[in-house]
């Protein structure tokens, strides 16, 4: 016991080194270690498992990313600027980073990344360092023409890595890919309106599918900021067993 004690001591000693910003840290035991789970801004996090790191959507300001350790994967969403931005991209060492992208987000890429991209379609998956990537549709209801993100733009994300399954939403409503998930232990779940679905939709969703650990993501609107504790009410009030972690997503 003492010593998984001090293992996830220096994991999260390492993990603040790794990155500069003062945000939570938080962990999810494996069979063989631990996750670690850290939120950076609105869309973006970090994920970290046996020395390997996972950025998902860096944006927001340079100075965040400045002392990033290089990740071993980039996964983007979607073209929108708060999942692709190109000035922040710029300011983290991808020397040796994979890209794993939806093929609308490839094409605005610059060119001197294009060695390292990998484009993934929807339902196709991946490989790499000993953890499985698969594109998850992520779209708005109705589907029709004037759609902020249509059907097969954009990628959501499963990511199995030891025996732990996390989903990351990406922009998307409460969608049947989304609804018919098993056996999540970490899902990534977005709100906000008029890009997204509200946390009526968000919790009614969470409730059909049953992620172990659901982090309320990506909630500001065009009219501030989701009820977050009011999702996770909505979710608790019917299941008491999902664990809803609420962090600030919007530091200063």
């Amino acid at each position: 016991m003492k010593l998984k004690t001090i293992s996830l001591i220096i994991l999260l000693l390492l993990n603040h080194l790794i990155w500069s910003q003062k945000t939570t840290v938080d962990s999810v035991k494996t069979n063989n270690g631990y996750i670690l789970i850290q939120p950076i801004s609105h869309a973006s996090l970090v994920v970290t498992f046996n020395n390997k790191t996972i950025l998902i959507d860096p944006s927001g300001k340079e100075k965040i990313y400045t002392n990033l350790k290089s990740p071993d994967i980039i996964l983007i969403t979607d073209i929108h600027g708060d999942h692709l931005n190109l000035k922040t991209l710029n300011a983290i060492d991808t020397s040796n980073t994979v890209f794993i992208v939806p093929e609308a987000v490839a094409n605005k890429l610059q060119k001197k990344y294009s060695s390292q991209v990998t484009i993934l379609k929807n339902r196709q998956g991946i490989h790499r360092f000993n953890m499985f990537i698969k594109a998850i549709p992520m779209y708005n209801l109705p589907e029709d023409a004037n759609s902020k993100h249509p059907k097969g733009r954009g990628n959501g994300y499963l990511l199995t890595i030891d025996n732990k399954r996390i989903y990351i939403s990406g922009d998307t409503e409460d969608i049947l890919e989304m609804r018919i998930l098993q056996n999540i232990d970490i899902a990534f779940i977005c709100m906000n309106l008029p890009y997204t679905m509200d946390i009526n939709q968000a919790a009614n969703a969470v409730l059909d599918f049953q992620p172990k650990i659901v982090y309320p993501y990506h909630y500001r609107g065009k009219n501030g900021y989701s009820d977050i504790a009011k999702f996770k009410k909505l979710v608790n009030t019917k299941n008491k067993n999902i664990e809803i972690r609420i962090h600030n997503w919007y530091p200063n």
